[in-house]
C-alpha cells in the first residue's frame, strides 16, 4: 500500500469484518458509507450538514468533473476534499460506468472509450492512462481503475471479452498510476458468472492494489445473485484490503453484503428517495406524502439525532405538499444519518461476536414499514 495507507483489520464475525482504513486524510472505520458527491456536492445537502450526518469518507465522480469544471480547477484548489470545503478521506469513482451510461456515441477500443459528452456533444477520451491523469489531478485519497462496464444481461462471451478488458485496462492503471499519496483500487468484473469473478479477482490480485471493488452489480440482478456473486468472489480477493461493493444500495443490501465480507458501500438512494418523500427508519420506510401522516406528531425517527427528527411528520409531509425545497434536504440528511447509523450498528455488532444476531433483528425491523409501491 502507498505511505500514508493502511487498512487494519479489527474483528471479524463470519465473514463480516470491522476495520479501520487510514489515508492522508484521516482515518475511517469500517463497514462504511460513503455519499456520493457527483460533481463535488451532496445533492441538497451542504458539507457541513454531510459531516453532522456521521460521514467519514465521500465520493465524487471523475467523468463529471472532468467535464465540469474540469480537473485542472479542482487541482488549482488543493484537490477534491479543499475544493469541496471537506476534511475527511475522499474517493473518485473513474467513470466507467458513467462513459457508457450517460455518454453519447460511444466507442470502445483495446485503448480506451470515445464518445461524445453529454453536456454539450463535446467529443472527449477515456483511456485507462487518462483516467489515472484526470483522478491523479482531481486529488481524491483513493483513485479506481478504469474498468469495461456492459449492461447485464448479456451473452458470456460480451461479459468475458469486457472483464479481460478491464484486466488489461487495470495493468495499465497501474503502470499509469504515480501518485504516491493517492491509493488506487482495482474493480472486479464478470457479471454474475462466478468462474469470470474468479478469474477477474486473481488476476487483479496478481497485479496488485491496494484494495478492490467489486463492480457490475447492482444493475436488476436481484438480491439473491447479487449475494451469490459476492460469495464467490470474496474467497479469491486477500483478507488483508478493503473490499468496496460499487452502487449499493438498500439497506437490506448492505447487511448481506457486510455478512459477505464487504467492507465499503455508496450509493445515491440516500438523497434520491430523500428528494422524492421516501425516508428510511430502522422501523421500516416512510412515505411522507401518504395521508396518514398529515397530522403524526411523532418524529420521523425517535432517537435520530439529525435535524429532520427535530420536527413531527406532519411539518415534514407539509413542506412536500407545499412544494417547499426544505422538505427534501430534510429528508435527505434524515437518509443519510439513517445509512451512518446503520453502518456503525453493524460494525459494533462485529466487534461484539452478535453480527448475525443484528443482522437478523435489522431485517425484520426493516420490513415493517410500508410496503414499496408497484
Amino acid at each position: 500500500m502507498q505511505p500514508g495507507f493502511s487498512f487494519d483489520l479489527e474483528a471479524a464475525d463470519g465473514g463480516a469484518r470491522a476495520g479501520r482504513l487510514s489515508t492522508p486524510h484521516g482515518s475511517v472505520s469500517t463497514p462504511l458509507f460513503m455519499p456520493v458527491a457527483t460533481l463535488a456536492s451532496v445533492k441538497g445537502v451542504d458539507i457541513g450538514r454531510v459531516r453532522e450526518t456521521g460521514a467519514g469518507m465521500i465520493l465524487s465522480n471523475a467523468y463529471h468533473l472532468h467535464l465540469r469544471p474540469g480537473e485542472a480547477m479542482v487541482d488549482a484548489a488543493g484537490g477534491l476534499a479543499s475544493f469541496m470545503g471537506w476534511s475527511g478521506p475522499t474517493l473518485t469513482d473513474s467513470g466507467g460506468f458513467q462513459v457508457f451510461s450517460l455518454a453519447q456515441q460511444v466507442k470502445v477500443t483495446e485503448e480506451g472509450a470515445f464518445f461524445r459528452s453529454h453536456i454539450d456533444g463535446r467529443p472527449a477520451e477515456f483511456t485507462p492512462e487518462n483516467s489515472m491523469r484526470i483522478q491523479q489531478a482531481i486529488g481524491a485519497d483513493v483513485a479506481m481503475q478504469m474498468d469495461h462496464v456492459v449492461a447485464l444481461p448479456a451473452d458470456r462471451a460480451v461479459v468475458e471479452d469486457a472483464m479481460r478488458r478491464s484486466v488489461r485496462w487495470a495493468e495499465r492503471c497501474r503502470v499509469a498510476h504515480t501518485r504516491p499519496d493517492q491509493a488506487l483500487f482495482g474493480i472486479v468484473q464478470g457479471g454474475l458468472d462466478p468462474e469470470l469473478r474468479q478469474e477477474s479477482a486473481e488476476r487483479l490480485r496478481a497485479i496488485g492494489f491496494a484494495g478492490y471493488a467489486v463492480g457490475g452489480l447492482s444493475v436488476g440482478e436481484g438480491p439473491e445473485a447479487m449475494v451469490a456473486t459476492l460469495k464467490s468472489t470474496m474467497p479469491h480477493l486477500p483478507s488483508d484490503r478493503p473490499r468496496y461493493l460499487m452502487g449499493v444500495g438498500q439497506p437490506e443490501d448492505i447487511i448481506a453484503a457486510v455478512a459477505a465480507g464487504i467492507d465499503m458501500f455508496d450509493c445515491v438512494l440516500p438523497t434520491r428517495c430523500g428528494r422524492n418523500a421516501l425516508v428510511y427508519t430502522f422501523s421500516g420506510q416512510v412515505r411522507l406524502r401518504n395521508a396518514k401522516y398529515a397530522a403524526d406528531v411523532r418524529p420521523l425517527e425517535e432517537g435520530c439525532p439529525c435535524v429532520a427528527c427535530r420536527h413531527d411528520r406532519r411539518y415534514l409531509r407539509h413542506l412536500f405538499m407545499a412544494g417547499e425545497m426544505l422538505g427534501p434536504v430534510l429528508a435527505s440528511i434524515h437518509n443519510l444519518t439513517f445509512y451512518q447509523r446503520l453502518v456503525a450498528r453493524l460494525r459494533a455488532a462485529i466487534v461484539a461476536g452478535r453480527f448475525h444476531e443484528e443482522a437478523a433483528g435489522l431485517l425484520v425491523a426493516l420490513r415493517g414499514g410500508e410496503s414499496p409501491e408497484p
